[in-house]
């Protein structure tokens, strides 16, 4: 019987050996573990939010909101990981890019379906993905409440007034809100869930900012691999919000 160690437990032999610069280039490494680092986080990002969305529809708050916070903790090292992509310097990403082709961060699916299950959804965007079996699981995610659906559910079935035709932005959700943060001792869990929620909105909207100056820094206004207009793109992206009326809301406190 082989002994299970370190190496074999986490697979490092397979893990170290799918970083595969094509171009000679010293920094491409830094380019791909990067980008396969941050895939990785994404996967636990995504695995986290998926129970979490079930414990919310079970009414299970507690184990829910750790994990919405976990999340919150991941975001800060895909935060972190622009820091050190942004050593790079137009240079150096010069002598790189031609390896990449028309690959770009906008073809990544693991993103695209974090985005669909915490709540923010263009079904166009699916379109992107020539894999059919990418596509079939982003279609499944739009098929399904998403994470803020399910808060918006738990608030219905706490006594709340939620719309049964509810459209985004809602002023009646957004009542919702304000009612829990007007009472939080006798909303408390519902207050909980609502500042998770915003710590993983106001934690995206940092890694996407952080995504658009250091795009910005390296390459400056090109347009991007893959063909999208790069950092004019990534401006208009941010402006998009996952849960507005939670946000909205602080207006009227």
């Amino acid at each position: 019987m082989t002994t299970l160690t370190y190496r074999s437990y986490l697979r490092l032999p397979e893990l170290l050996a799918v970083q595969s610069p094509r171009s000679g280039v010293h920094d491409e490494l830094l380019f791909v573990t990067i980008h396969q680092a941050s895939e990785l986080w994404m996967k636990l990002c995504l695995h986290e939010l998926r129970e979490a969305r079930r414990r919310i529809a079970r009414d299970d708050l507690q184990p829910a909101l750790k994990m919405m916070a976990r999340v919150s903790r991941i975001q800060a090292q895909l935060i972190q990981s622009w820091e050190v992509l942004a050593t790079m310097t137009p240079a150096d990403y010069a002598a790189m890019r031609g390896t990449l082709g028309a690959s770009s961060g906008f073809q990544s699916d693991q993103y695209r379906e974090l985005e669909f299950l915490l709540g923010s959804r263009n079904p166009a965007l699916v379109a992107v993905f020539e894999e059919p079996e990418v596509r079939t699981r982003l279609e499944a995610e739009l098929a399904r409440p998403s994470l803020y659906d399910e808060a918006i559910a738990l608030l219905g079935r706490r006594g709340l007034p939620v719309p049964a035709d509810r459209v985004t932005p809602s002023p009646e959700v957004e009542a919702c809100w304000a009612t829990v943060y007007a009472d939080p001792d006798r909303y408390w869990d519902l207050y909980e869930l609502a500042e998770k929620l915003v710590d993983l909105e106001y934690h995206l909207q940092l890694w996407r900012f952080s995504h658009l100056k250091t795009v910005e820094r390296v390459i400056g206004f090109k347009r991007g691999t893959g063909g999208s207009a790069g950092v004019p793109y990534l401006a208009k992206v941010i402006e998009q919000r996952f849960f507005p009326e939670l946000l909205d809301v602080r207006t009227s406190l």
